[in-house]
């Protein structure tokens, strides 16, 4: 039996009523934390802190949803859904401009000088619905020369950037099965793409890159 000296433990937790209520209250808080700090927007761009926009948690967030409601509108095939998805995507674009005023822009790179060699290449197969990112790390100023293409279908594709407290998109599209150009990067962060493949087959994207970036993220 215990000593009356000393109360049992269990796996490190005081058995004492007071000791289980603490590592309950403990457990609630941290989760809590974890909901408002990192699912929320992660998940449904609800940033309620201001953290998950520095760590680009919130910008990964509104992506998902504007997916979701792109694939809820195609599905259903309303036309007003699509009519205010446009507008939103206007008024996205119109708000993106107004972020980088000043900002040096995304120019197109004539064929003729494109680099002879890519410093990285990178392939990878999107199976149908699925979205994929490739980013790379910049510093303000810097600048990438790119090219993708796409194989047996098309993509849908956001260029973008987050990092430094900004975010900014710099071109996106639908359907689409090649681009190429250069970017430069408006602020210090992550630079780069996201691809969405809404077909129903797999669709072989490749991208190449060359120029001034300190690295290039991929899954």
């Amino acid at each position: 039996m215990p000593s009356s000296k000393s109360q049992a433990h269990i796996r490190g937790v005081e058995a004492s009523g007071g000791g289980l209520v603490g590592a309950t209250v403990g457990a609630a808080l941290v989760a809590g934390a974890l909901l408002v700090l990192v699912w929320l927007p992660a998940e449904y761009g609800v940033d309620l802190t201001g953290f998950g926009r520095k760590i680009g948690l919130t910008e990964m967030g509104e992506i998902k949803q504007q997916l979701a409601d792109e694939a809820e509108a195609e599905a259903a095939g309303d036309p007003q859904v699509l009519a205010r998805l446009a507008e939103i995507e206007s008024q996205l674009a119109a708000l993106n401009a107004k972020l980088a005023a000043g900002a040096a822009p995304m120019s197109k790179v004539p064929e003729a000088s494109a680099p002879e060699a890519w410093r990285d290449t990178w392939t990878y197969t999107l199976q149908p619905d699925q979205g994929i990112e490739a980013k790379m790390e910049m510093f303000k100023g810097q600048t990438a020369q790119f090219e993708w293409r796409a194989e047996g279908g098309s993509l849908n594709y956001d260029m973008h950037g987050d990092g430094a407290g900004g975010e900014i998109s710099y071109d996106k599209n639908r359907n689409k099965t090649a681009r190429s150009g250069a970017l430069t990067a408006a602020f210090e962060g992550m630079h780069g793409w996201y691809w969405r493949n809404r077909s129903d087959v797999p669709v072989t994207l490749t991208l190449n890159l060359s120029g001034d970036y300190e690295y290039l993220a991929t899954p």
